[in-house]
């Protein structure tokens, strides 16, 4: 059996579970669980949108996949990136993604071609490759345009990304994970809520019976 495969199942087991949860809740608790989600993923949206804003860049975080950086960047690092207009120099750190490959490419600057103010053209190495990078460019493409860079490395967080990097490489795993994320938000109730009834909650005060409020009516009165 493969490793996805007994994830797979494992996971499956407890999306079941919560699924059996989900279906005796009432509507109303139902709904407000589908909001808290919605919220969820409405908040992580916001802040993605506005990261990309900021920074000018269609990816403002990646994750290296490779090894074709070290020592500088090893596979499982995730980089932070801007992309303004300023042309990048000999040393800095890019990603680019060519039109013929999905996934972006981190390398290193190492010759730099200005063509008026805002335009240029860079030749990129990986510091671990022994040649540059025109190979991956193509035939007809013997620079890197300022159309093909994505942005510009500012900072890193070493290894923080092998998580998603595992998660890509195993899509049944990614879905299932994602599948219980949702589930545990939906099925997830407050300690208090489980452990008192409304009515008897540490927090809430006491009721009194209309007898006990006449006594000490007649308490004050004496």
């Amino acid at each position: 059996v493969s490793t996805q495969s007994t994830w797979g199942l494992i996971i499956m087991v407890f999306l079941f579970s919560w699924l059996k949860e989900i279906t005796s809740m009432n509507w109303r608790k139902l709904a407000e669980r589908i909001i808290a989600v919605g919220i969820v993923l409405g908040s992580a949206y916001t802040i993605w949108t506005t990261l990309i804003i900021i920074t000018k860049c269609e990816s403002p975080v990646v994750v290296v996949l490779s090894g074709s950086m070290e020592p500088s960047y090893y596979r499982g690092d995730i980089l932070f990136l801007t992309n303004y207009d300023a042309a990048p120099g000999i040393g800095d750190i890019v990603v680019y993604r060519m039109k013929k490959e999905d996934i972006p490419i981190v390398h290193r600057v190492i010759s730099v071609q200005l063509q008026g103010k805002d335009d240029f053209y860079l030749l990129t190495k990986g510091d671990n490759n022994e040649v540059n990078d025109r190979g991956i460019y193509g035939m007809e493409t013997q620079w890197l345009h300022k159309k093909h860079l994505m942005g510009r490395v500012r900072a890193s967080i070493p290894y923080l990304g092998i998580i998603t990097i595992l998660l890509t490489e195993n899509p049944i795993v990614k879905y299932c994970v994602l599948g219980a994320a949702v589930l545990l938000i939906l099925t997830s109730k407050g300690k208090e809520e489980d452990q008192f009834p409304p009515n008897e909650l540490p927090y809430a005060p006491k009721q009194m019976h209309s007898s006990q409020k006449k006594k000490k009516k007649k308490k004050k009165k004496n």
